[in-house]
């Protein structure tokens, strides 16, 4: 538990150890009202802790907790409404007050990030296609400008860590700002976005299911973005620019803007992999691609 507290703690700040410390009795209590039998825990993001578990009809899933109760909570609604998609697991049961959820297990679930390339590139727009036909709520939860400001706010605190602040500085930073407020100044089309479509909320749910999205951030912008963290992905493979022509003329998005937001969540990935030891290549397109 105290790798838990570690990492929660850089989302959520000390106080995250005292929900850690109660995390095992809550785990038994939903246990018990939910009649699961528990598995082997699975590899946490940065805002929660799962468990692989089965549900009493022995479907397999998984539990979720999160200190973070109101995000769970809008997560679970999010899935119910993407459910039509057809690209996002089912929730079996949830607990607001308790930040608890469990979810259908995606199956093999083999993350985005570990498939062959060639297989990501002829299912990405499949998945795109499903997710953004989801008709967006009439008061959606939020809108993109909401959700790129929070991310530059949150993410800009690691600014002041050596390792990044010896490769990105102040301006930098603002020169992304400023590319994705005219970004945001020129939508044209707006969908209803997962809006952390990343490769590791990407799973596989075998020939039948496609592609599968987790954890979404739901919110109503330029359907480019649900693209971005894909085509960035590139870096120290194909390239970055060679990659968003690709995904840009698969998935029918406008290129020069897709490209453009490569540029401003560039480097968001730089910082991800100077802060986890990444390949210097790697950096060195993003930082790039950056300036």
């Amino acid at each position: 538990m105290d790798s838990v507290t570690t990492r929660l703690a850089r989302r959520f700040g000390p106080q995250v150890a005292d929900w850690c410390v109660g995390t095992p009795d809550l785990i038994a209590r939903l246990t018990s009202r939910w009649g699961l039998s528990l598995g082997e825990p699975l590899p946490d993001g940065a805002s929660s802790v799962t468990l692989r578990c089965q549900w009493p009809d022995g479907t397999p899933a998984v539990l979720k907790l999160s200190p973070d109760r109101a995000l769970l909570a809008e997560q679970a609604g999010t899935l119910g409404r993407f459910a039509a998609s057809g690209r996002v697991p089912a929730v079996l049961a949830v607990d607001e007050d308790a930040g608890a959820m469990v979810l259908e297990e995606v199956v093999p679930g083999t993350p985005a990030a570990d498939m062959p390339a060639a297989a990501l590139l002829g299912q990405w727009p499949e998945l795109l296609a499903a997710l953004h036909a989801v008709a967006p709520p009439p008061r959606p939860p939020r809108v993109l400008r909401g959700r790129c400001e929070e991310a530059f706010v949150r993410v800009g605190r690691r600014l002041s860590e050596p390792a990044v602040s010896a490769r990105i500085d102040a301006t930098a930073w603002s020169r992304a700002v400023r590319r994705c407020e005219r970004l945001l100044d020129t939508e044209a089309a707006t969908v209803l976005l997962h809006g952390d479509l990343h490769l590791g909320n990407v799973l596989d749910g075998g020939a039948e299911r496609g592609l599968m999205a987790i954890d979404p951030k739901a919110c109503v912008g330029d359907p480019c973005f649900d693209a971005v963290d894909y085509v960035v992905a590139g870096a120290g493979l194909e390239g970055v620019e060679t990659r968003c022509a690709r995904v840009a003329a698969a998935c029918g998005l406008d290129g020069d803007r897709l490209y453009a937001w490569s540029r401003v969540i560039a480097p968001f990935a730089a910082i991800a992999h100077l802060g986890h030891g990444g390949e210097e290549p790697v950096i060195d397109e993003l930082l790039a691609l950056a300036r």
